[in-house]
């Protein structure tokens, strides 16, 4: 039988039309919930990181941690698996991962003008009308970005992304679900022996880009009949070294034939391809408010591979923790508002699988003693030898990584 994806404008009546639609056709309902948690599970990694894929606003982190990337990678693997079975209403997101390839999928689209979801949103939700319009451009800007993710492209209504676009506002709910219903009989999208083979391919390639990201690595993967192709979409010193690494990788996967690399059309923009490296800390947050300093221990931490950010006041940092989620950070004491010791405490309280290393200009001895009693890793002293300073950050992400692996 063929599979529904519903990608849907919010307050657009969607989770009536599912409902009744399920009803009606006796698929089962999949939603971004259940794939994320499937992901969890491949990937050992944490839900609500994955989940953070679909947001507009990537973590400052992402260059170096490749996190969204990695989570998409494994949020597609388990779309691919779920396409073996038969009878599913995907639901959400998660549906654009599959691609154009597979035809025995109905790509459906439901939406209204803005008057009619900002009416459903103020009865909804007892909003004023300027709420209303405010919100619901706020979840447009994800679904804009999510699509611009996968296909380059902002606007997630536009009409090459789907079969059906139906306007619920024009449209009665059950005319909506009757359109739905009758379009699975359409021999355009009955499963072939082609499109089962792509939905094989799909699997396959899903496969590869999991185990490359273990690897450390994020390309684009496509493969045909087991011939796998990567695509680089950034720029590398090493071009030939990366090729090799990226073949041998793919090539274990079982099922997989052959492989070839090419570049693409990212290659040539002024962006660096970085490997995810385990062994040094990928999300460091620099605090300090001192700007020139902290810039230039940004620039030569990055210079390293140490993926870095900065922040420069305690209230700016804590925010950033919230959102970002560092392992690591190197934070001065003096400062404006909020200053160091205050952070220090906060952090421990709230995220103690953070490592802290105090590096401070102003410090004595009795500093030391109470930072260390706070959970500090670490206290050094301005000026820093860099090489002292990446040192005692590769023991830090250690001893970060051991902390969350007895946690589990």
């Amino acid at each position: 039988m063929p599979v529904i994806t519903l990608f849907s404008g919010n307050y657009c009546k969607k989770e009536q039309i599912t409902k009744k639609l399920v009803e009606k056709t006796g698929y089962k309902q999949i939603g971004d919930d259940a794939i994320v948690a499937d992901a969890g599970k491949i990937s050992g990694m944490p839900e609500n990181k994955i989940k953070k894929a679909f947001e507009a606003k990537p973590s400052v982190f992402n260059n170096f941690t490749h996190e969204k990337e990695r989570a998409i990678a494994y949020m597609r693997l388990a779309v691919a698996k779920m396409l073996s079975r038969d009878n599913l209403l995907i639901d959400g997101f998660a549906g654009q991962l599959i691609p154009k390839e597979i035809t025995h999928v109905l790509r459906v689209c439901l939406i209204a003008d803005m008057k009619f979801r900002t009416s459903v949103a103020v009865n909804d939700n007892g909003l004023s009308e300027k709420e209303a319009i405010s919100l619901i451009h706020g979840l447009d800007s994800a679904g804009a970005a999510w699509v611009n993710t996968l296909f380059k492209n902002n606007d997630p209504w536009d009409t090459s992304l789907y079969d059906i676009i139906i306007p619920v506002d024009k449209t009665e709910m059950s005319e909506t679900v009757t359109i739905i219903n009758d379009n699975l009989s359409s021999e355009v999208i009955k499963p072939t022996s082609s499109s089962q083979k792509s939905a094989l391919d799909f699997l396959l390639a899903a496969n590869v880009e999991v185990a490359l990201a273990n690897e450390g690595h994020t390309v684009g993967v496509s493969a045909r009949d087991g011939s796998v192709t990567l695509i680089i979409n950034k720029k590398v010193l090493m071009l030939g070294r990366l090729e090799e690494e990226l073949k041998s990788a793919a090539g274990k996967v079982p099922g997989v034939k052959s492989v070839e690399t090419r570049v693409g059309k990212g290659f040539y923009q002024a962006d660096i391809y970085r490997k995810y490296d385990l062994e040094l800390p990928s999300k460091v947050l620099l605090v300090d408010d001192e700007r020139e300093f902290v810039q230039t221990l940004s620039e030569r931490l990055v210079m390293r591979d140490v993926g870095s950010a900065v922040a420069y006041d305690g209230e700016s940092a804590l925010n950033m923790i919230n959102e970002d989620e560092p392992e690591v950070m190197i934070l001065d004491l003096k400062m404006p508002g909020i200053d160091g010791f205050e952070v220090l405490r906060k952090v421990k309280q709230t995220n103690p699988e953070i490592e802290v290393i105090i590096l401070t200009g102003h410090g004595s001895d009795a500093d030391e003693k109470e930072c260390m009693r706070l959970g500090a890793f670490a206290y050094l002293q301005k000026p820093v030898d860099i090489n002292i300073l990446s040192d005692t950050l590769k023991q830090a992400n250690e001893k970060m990584r051991q902390n969350l692996k007895e946690m589990k």
